[in-house]
């Protein structure tokens, strides 16, 4: 399977945050050939292991949780009312097709007499999925149930788009570094649960194997569409090194043996410096006494969008990236 397949199977798999199990599944059978053993924690934390030689650990993670709405109420004409499940943002999602874990499919729309897309808040927003009765709609849809942006994979060429890139791209940038890899140290491939509402499943993950060093790999925003915000990362320059986010700032011990490993293997590298959002490196780093982390990103646009967009090119080198810093026999230390 090539990467573009690879990242096209993921991307659509179902799995909102706590709700992980088919894109766990999915990914279970993609780790397989790589780790001698594989095991989900009672968080939903999806961690396969390669024994090593050097006496030292590494944890190399992605979030494979989504962004999700969730079933508050059904009202008398069968229509949901829907709460967040991690940062959904409001105007992007009027008029989009959802999924249900069950297959279940809708659209959504807001409360249109006094409010536009643009003013309307997601307490006035409601999900359609075609019944004409609170009795109808709950044969098909339980309060309580998630749905997801309907996955829809656009091949761009050099990019892709489609929801759930972040992380699902990531995660296809480790199975990917995997065909490659050596490494001298253990090593724990973590695919973490619950992200999205607050870096949960990396947390638990992290306290349980104790790392000595840890490399989380996300998204993150790009700076090169028109009229947008401020950032130095842009689509089709390499692979990002995080020097900073809103979760951490991340050691200068770190930062330089992630670029000298880039230098070496010839892997080209952008600076990231976000001033929002976080990632699992930020509880990561900080989980017990402390841990030696760093993070690689992939500049992305669109994100937490049905159209998040990427450049392969920059995919690629972020599996080489992993590969050449993994291969170091001395780790970072701070």
């Amino acid at each position: 399977m090539d990467f573009k397949d690879t990242v096209k199977l993921l991307a659509c798999a179902y799995g909102p945050a706590g709700r992980e199990e088919k894109a766990a599944a999915v990914l279970q059978e993609q780790l397989a050939p790589y780790v001698d053993d594989i095991r989900r924690d009672a968080l939903g934390n999806l961690i396969g292991f390669k024994k090593g030689i050097s006496g030292k650990s590494v944890m190399l993670s992605a979030h494979m949780d989504q962004i999700g709405l969730i079933v508050l109420d059904i009202d008398d004409k069968g229509f949901l009312r829907v709460a967040p499940v991690g940062g959904i943002d409001s105007e992007i999602t009027a008029c989009r097709e959802v999924v249900f874990e069950n297959g279940t499919r809708g659209v959504t729309y807001y409360e249109d007499k006094k409010l536009t897309a643009a003013n309307a808040k997601l307490e006035n927003f409601f999900i359609d999925i075609g019944c004409a009765t609170r009795e109808e709609a709950e044969s098909h849809v339980s309060i309580g149930d998630i749905c997801i942006y309907a996955p829809h994979f656009v091949d761009m060429g050099n990019r892709i788009s489609c929801g759930a890139l972040d992380d699902r791209v990531c995660c296809a940038i480790i199975l990917e570094a995997l065909k490659e890899l050596k490494t001298e140290h253990d090593l724990y491939v973590v695919f973490t649960a619950q992200e999205e509402v607050g870096l949960r499943g990396a947390e638990a993950a992290a306290y349980g194997i104790k790392p000595d060093f840890s490399l989380n790999l996300d998204v993150t925003a790009s700076g090169d569409t028109p009229e947008c915000f401020v950032h130095p990362m842009a689509l089709g320059k390499g692979a990002t090194v995080k020097y900073m986010d809103r979760s951490a700032v991340y050691t200068h011990p770190v930062i330089d043996f992630m670029r000298s490993a880039a230098e070496r293997a010839g892997v080209r590298v952008q600076t990231e410096v976000l001033r929002y959002g976080g990632t699992d490196g930020g509880v990561i780093q900080r989980t017990r006494g402390g841990v030696a982390a760093g993070c690689i990103s992939v500049a992305t646009r669109y994100i937490h969008s049905p159209v998040e967009t990427v450049d392969v090119s920059d995919c690629m080198e972020a599996a080489k990236l992993i590969c050449a810093i993994l291969s170091e026999k001395e780790l970072p230390t701070a």
